[in-house]
């Protein structure tokens, strides 16, 4: 009995999506520490820490054959940058110009995708990690290429374990994806779920403002495994994975079934507030989030996933409670009945798709099973990515710049003020400089704090410990959970690499000497970071506000009639059709990210804020109603008035990329159309059709169109107070 739960807890710490990383971070260390000690040169920890440090920051996923290339181009870049700090840095104006020239032109390799920009921003921390090193080195006479070479050595160790790691667990990132990625789906389904409660009174808003936001997590998770496979397969299908394809593509359409709406939820509550047919869709919806969180569950365990019984008998209770209704015969219920079954059938299917993952080797791709590969693969395509981005109004093209800026600034402080360990001011200030206000008054805060929380950390276990072998340990202790922490928890993360430098440093000389350096620095950097986001070039997000709604509208737009041509086609699920959705789904998830990353801005700067989500809530609501035209998809162009309703649609997306054209250009919006009210008229006038997908199409455009004039209302509130607010800050 014990072995058996011995053998299930190691398997949920494999499970752990932090648990491999860490493992090859601390065989790095304590490889590291093992030799320095054994051959006396304890001087040499530095430089291998760092380079084990900036290695695995350099690591990004990929195959093992990916790995290895990035592996040696890493290295490659590692080393001469090394040793250009090592050749400059005896001559400060050169040396700056080039430390202001590598961070510009390395920060602007991020343009051609996540790995360039992982690979970049590592190489420049292996700079500072450089200075670092030279200002703790003893040696004056060791030779230009020694702490270059360790440093290589050091990010080389690491750099194995991750190659050989990766070709023989080569399946585990994207069964961690995946898992994380259902979880997300089970959030969304509970999420929506509470929608369908009906109480009096109920905070709609805030339900949908939450749905939103939880939307957004879903299309991350989305994204991060779509990326992982397509450094696998390089964008079409393998044997190996089409086990994991084929529950990435049943994961996007439960997504888009999850996401539609078939009527406003108010609207239906109020209805059937003395019926328990809203409580049968709550229950269901439930249990096919907690259907998610066990496929989550079993993906990560490699365990068989059983979807559970019980479902059925939800299905056949609603659909049971949805033919009492009908037998009322109320006939101001029959557009509302109509909506109703179409959710049941939504649900039904959404049902069957979670048995399928049960078995997703007995699932049929589709023709088109090709994943678009946004990453460039050519030079000249690179060139052309990069050279796109060489504009005031990029947002990396400014970050690139302030960044440049504020690293000169510092170095002109460290010059002045001559302060002891004085780079440290450098590394503060490139972890804590963001692209935006919010992210790095998070960063500035946590950076503080985690250092002071470190440094009294390393007080009391300096005066606990005060043996140096024990003092190694907690060194690599302390450096395995800071790698482990870096991306979730990053107070904790700087307080454990404030407590791994320190008792690094004390192997070779005094460590409480570092004490005030390190957060005289680290207050210093953060200060210079704060003041460099806020001044220089400012991503304030209200002022790119319209630019956000209008990307939202269109692609909305752009989704609605890729739906059609599959509505006049039948349903291909091709690529133009995903790529439409997916970027449907972006749009809304960067308008949330944008709201979130306003309101951690100064007062003057988000008074649109209030505006932009309630824009958020109709663009969500607006892209729910076009869901749910894409869940219900079959071909009706030989049906009755499918011609005219496929008219009507196209003037719809025409009528959503008008607004976002005036939007961009800041023109002036109509809060009234007169040919959307008569649109609108005509939708709800058009004869009923006995077959309840046209139906449903018609009910779903009808909604669609009541939505265009609230949106125009707020877009044109947001071109007013952004106008208002350019002549304020004229005067």
């Amino acid at each position: 009995m014990s072995s058996i739960s011995f053998s299930h807890s190691l398997r949920r710490l494999w499970a752990l999506e932090r648990f491999g990383p860490s493992l090859r971070f601390f065989i790095a260390l304590t490889g590291s520490m093992t030799w320095c000690w054994y051959s006396g040169q304890m001087e040499l920890l530095t430089p291998l820490f760092l380079g084990v440090i900036a290695s695995a920051l350099a690591e990004s996923d990929d195959s093992w054959q990916g790995r290895l290339f990035s592996l040696c181009v890493t290295l490659i870049c590692f080393f001469f940058t090394a040793m250009a700090v090592e050749l400059l840095h005896p001559y400060p104006w050169l040396f700056i110009s080039a430390l202001c020239a590598a961070t510009f032109c390395l920060i602007m390799l991020g343009a051609l995708g996540e790995r360039y920009a992982t690979v970049a921003y590592a190489t420049l921390i292996l700079a500072i990690y450089t200075m670092i090193g030279l200002e703790q080195s003893r040696d004056a006479l060791a030779p230009i290429w020694q702490q270059p070479m360790y440093l290589v050595i050091g990010a080389a160790i690491y750099g194995v374990l991750s190659v050989a790691w990766y070709g023989l667990f080569s399946q585990q990132p994207l069964q961690h994806s995946l898992a994380r990625l259902f979880r997300e789906q089970c959030h969304y389904l509970k999420a929506k779920s509470a929608l369908f409660e009906p109480i009096r009174n109920a905070d709609i808003e805030s339900q949908r403002l939450a749905l939103a936001n939880q939307n957004s997590r879903v299309v991350a998770a989305l994204n991060d495994t779509k990326a992982i496979i397509l450094h696998r397969v390089g964008g079409r299908s393998n044997s190996k994975i089409n086990r994991y394809l084929k529950l990435y593509f049943l994961a996007q359409d439960i997504h888009e079934r999850a996401s539609s709406s078939h009527y406003p939820y108010q609207k239906l509550s109020e209805a059937f507030f003395h019926s328990d047919v809203l409580f049968r869709c709550l229950r269901l919806l439930r249990q096919q989030g907690d259907g998610c969180k066990a496929l989550a569950k079993a993906i990560e365990l490699r365990q068989p996933f059983d979807y559970g019984g019980g479902h059925s008998a939800a299905l056949e209770d609603l659909q049971a409670a949805i033919a009492y209704l009908k037998q009322q015969n109320n006939p101001e219920w029959r557009d509302l009945l109509r909506s109703l079954r179409a959710l049941a059938n939504n649900l039904s299917t959404l049902d069957h798709l979670l048995r399928d993952a049960a078995n997703p080797d007995a699932l049929a791709l589709t023709q088109d099973n090709t994943i678009f590969d946004r990453d460039p693969k050519t030079f000249k395509e690179a060139f052309e990515r990069i050279s796109q981005h060489f504009s005031i109004h990029s947002l990396l093209f400014r970050h690139a710049l302030r960044l440049s800026i504020a690293v000169a600034v510092c170095y002109g402080v460290m010059q002045l003020m001559h302060v002891s360990q004085g780079y440290w001011i450098l590394l503060t200030t490139l972890f804590v400089c963001r692209p935006n206000y919010g992210a790095t008054r998070n960063r500035l805060v946590e950076r503080i704090a985690g250092t002071i929380l470190g440094l009294a950390a390393s007080w009391v276990l300096f005066e606990l410990f005060p043996e140096l072998w024990v003092q190694s340990l907690i060194a690599v202790a302390a450096g395995v959970v800071y790698f482990a922490t870096r991306t979730s928890h990053y107070k904790i993360s700087t307080a454990f690499i404030t407590l791994m430098v320190l008792f690094c440093f004390n192997q070779v000389g005094d460590g409480y000497n570092l004490f005030l350096p390190r957060l005289t620095d680290t207050l210093i950097g953060s200060a210079i970071a704060g003041l460099a986001v806020f001044f220089i070039l400012p991503d304030w997000q209200g002022r790119r506000l319209n630019v956000v709604l209008a990307q939202t509208l269109r692609n909305n737009g752009r989704y609605l009639k890729q739906i059609m041509q599959e509505y006049t086609q039948g349903k291909t699920d091709d690529m133009a059709y995903r790529v439409a959705r997916r970027d449907a789904h972006n749009a809304d998830a960067a308008l949330s990210s944008t709201l979130t990353n306003m309101l951690k801005e100064p007062g003057h700067f988000r008074r649109q804020t209030d505006i932009g989500f309630r824009f958020l809530l109709l663009s969500h609501t607006l892209l729910s109603y076009i869901s749910a035209l894409g869940a219900h998809r079959e071909k009706l162009a030989h049906a009755p008035t499918y011609l005219v309703l496929n008219q009507e649609a196209q003037l719809l997306a025409d009528s959503l990329e008008q607004i976002a054209q005036k939007l961009i250009k800041r023109e002036p919006i109509d809060v009234q159309s007169d040919a959307e009210q008569q649109q609108s008229y005509r939708l709800r006038d058009l004869p009923e059709e006995e077959d309840d997908t046209l139906r449903l199409l018609q009910t779903q455009l009808l909604l669609i169109s009541q939505q265009l004039g609230s949106i125009r209302t707020l877009a044109a509130h947001v071109l007013s107070n952004s106008e208002a607010k350019q002549v304020a800050d004229l005067q």
